[in-house]
């Protein structure tokens, strides 16, 4: 794609659909889609790989020509194993080029399903169940890793299963497994080797986006939802061959797969693979603005616990002068960080918004024009956003009125088609097809989005989405537990982190500790164990006897403020804080302090902004 384009604001993104996107699009299947890529420059550099973050500058460089050819043999392995349009290839991979070939072969013969290798056993055994998997694959025997070990714990668990690929690992017939290195190289790399013509409504992938134990969530997005997401990422980041994007999200996450993946490699861009752990190796955090230097990378995406990370490290001498815009999603960044990140490396920060349903990424802030700071901007060209208001049974109303708090809505050729399960799919629909995406905010005068809570109550944990109901089902099974609730509490660097309440039947003796034990066993996510259990007399009910979570809360931001403020010291003779409802943010806390003899107002105030600056929650202050 040569076009570029200037994106200031909503009028921009009208213009731009003057042009239907039938005539922008190059390819309708992701497959087709990466070879367009491909053949413009088939010796260009696809992506580049460092085997560690202190190995930033030997990089492991895979040209175009081996990208496809490595996929094309991929789906030709698959297809050999049996996988039609209708199979699924489930893997668990770490962030490697083979993740990219076996993602996108899997694509081409069949369906793929991305799981997050970190979750325990019995996670990723109800996972391929749902999903049906036909083929596993996993990364072998490594030092430091757990795959292996739980693809062959789950294995016997999963019905439908076939085949067990192993990367990094030789074949063994007697066991059942098929080395995919040695393999795949036995297979054509110049064409499919089957008949196959993708329907752009075929479903190309299902991606686990939560749900509780037996009963995971599975998204089935088509080839169609991926490809024009992929344009909408070209439109609105000005991809083109040009273009050099570093990947630090995890492969198993839409992030990653799409805004570090499809989409530069649909214009031929060239993707930087920042290791195997991606953010999570701390000599990539450390080498970060040398490697954006020694690459000369335009762009990454991240969430705000990463931008948070690199605030501490020093730009020094380091010539960073390539970096146009990071893309942060997944979780609110605070006002002041985004401020602090800016100065600290001289970039822009595109704050958006999207879903795994909606194929990635439904809103951002515009990089040419005015980017209103806390939103999460305006909605990408070809698809549709608003805020609805719905009844108590969640059926349509009417529009929000500019500024009103409702439930936010997208439509569009990006948005999926249900999940897996239908049980999943009760009340997901809102005027036919508009997609409930279960968050409330509201939209200004300019059409910027604005969140303001969640209705379905995801705990996002430095973008990671857990779901509170993994936690309570677990604490249930505790006799002595009567009622269990579990919500985010803020945290500086995470965003969020899951806490639990939890009211005893009478004449428990079960304490804290104990609950706090019994949950680091059995919950089946190391993300999603508490970092606290908190025993209270009453869970707080509404009128009709629902648990009433924003109570909850309220309560917990409002411990986190009063210890954080204890820092104040000597400098404040009182402090109260109050947390309550908001029909502007959702959420806010109001802060009422005195000075202590000494002090002033104003240098108490700067002193509460600074202490508070890395939270996300609103607040106002008020000092005398």
């Amino acid at each position: 794609m040569s076009e570029q384009f200037v994106i200031r604001s909503v009028r921009d993104i009208e213009e731009i659909e003057k042009t239907p996107y039938q005539e922008r699009l190059k390819a309708d299947n992701t497959y087709a889609a990466i070879a367009c890529g491909a053949s413009l420059n088939p010796d260009a550099p696809a992506i580049s790989f460092m085997l560690n973050g202190d190995a930033y500058d030997q990089p492991m460089v895979i040209p175009y020509k081996e990208l496809i050819r490595k996929i094309r043999q991929s789906a030709n392995l698959f297809h050999d194993l049996g996988v039609g349009p209708t199979d699924v290839v489930t893997y668990l991979l770490p962030n490697i080029p083979q993740t990219h070939y076996i993602l996108w072969g899997a694509e081409a013969a069949g369906i793929v399903n991305p799981i997050n290798p970190l979750l325990e056993p019995a996670t990723i055994a109800d996972i391929c169940r749902a999903a049906k998997t036909k083929v596993l694959v996993a990364l072998g025997e490594v030092p430091g890793s757990e795959i292996w070990a739980k693809a062959m714990a789950v294995r016997s668990e999963i019905p439908t299963l076939e085949h067990v690929v192993r990367v990094f690992g030789p074949s063994d017939p007697e066991q059942g497994i098929i080395g995919f290195d040695e393999t795949v190289e036995k297979y054509s790399g110049d064409k499919l080797d089957f008949e196959r013509v993708i329907d752009p409504d075929d479903i190309s992938s299902l991606y686990h986006t939560g749900g509780t134990t037996g009963t995971p969530k599975l998204a089935r997005r088509t080839h169609f939802n991926e490809v024009i997401m992929a344009l909408d990422l070209q439109i609105m980041g000005n991809m083109s061959q040009e273009s050099i994007f570093m990947c630090g999200l995890p492969l198993f996450h839409v992030n990653g797969t799409t805004v570090t993946g499809l989409g530069p490699f649909a214009v031929g861009g060239h993707v930087v693979m920042l290791s195997p752990m991606g953010y999570r190796d701390p000599a990539v955090i450390k080498n970060f603005f040398k490697i954006v230097e020694h690459y000369k990378a335009q762009a990454f995406s991240s969430v705000p616990t990463v931008l948070s990370t690199l605030l501490d490290m020093p730009v020094g001498e380091t010539d960073i002068s390539s970096l146009q815009y990071a893309i942060c999603g997944a979780a609110p960044l605070s006002v002041e960080m985004f401020k602090r990140f800016e100065a600290h490396t001289g970039m822009k920060i595109l704050e958006g918004y999207g879903l795994t349903e909606g194929a990635c990424a439904s809103s951002i802030n515009p990089k040419d024009g005015e980017r209103k700071v806390g939103s999460i901007g305006i909605r990408m060209p070809y698809q549709r956003m608003k805020v609805v208001i719905l009844d108590e049974s969640g059926s349509y109303e009417r529009d929000a009125e500019i500024g009103e708090i409702g439930a936010v809505c997208i439509q569009g050729p990006n948005v999926f088609k249900g999940y897996v399960e239908e049980a999943h799919n009760k009340g997901i629909w809102v005027q036919g097809d508009w997609f409930n995406s279960g968050d409330l905010g509201r939209m200004d005068e300019d059409g910027f989005f604005w969140l303001t809570g969640r209705k379905k109550e995801l705990i996002i944990r430095g973008g990671h989405n857990i779901d509170p109901g993994m936690i309570e089902e677990v604490l249930y099974k505790l006799p002595d537990v009567a009622v269990a609730a579990a919500v985010g509490r803020p945290d500086p660097h995470a965003g969020e982190v899951p806490v639990a309440f939890v009211q005893l039947v009478e004449g428990s003796q079960m304490t804290p500790d104990d609950l706090l034990a019994y949950a680091k066993e059995n919950v089946g996510e190391r993300a999603a164990v508490p970092k606290a259990i908190h025993i209270i007399d009453t869970i707080p009910l509404t009128p009709v006897g629902k648990i009433f979570k924003p109570a909850l809360r309220w309560q917990v931001i409002q411990r986190v403020f009063v210890k954080e403020l204890e820092s104040l010291g000597a400098m404040a003779s009182a402090i109260d804080v109050t947390v309550g409802e908001d029909k502007i943010h959702g959420t806010s806390v109001n802060i009422r302090a005195t000075c202590a003899e000494g002090s002033t107002p104003e240098l108490l105030e700067e002193k509460i902004k600074a202490i508070l600056a890395q939270y996300t929650v609103h607040y106002s202050v008020a000092a005398e």
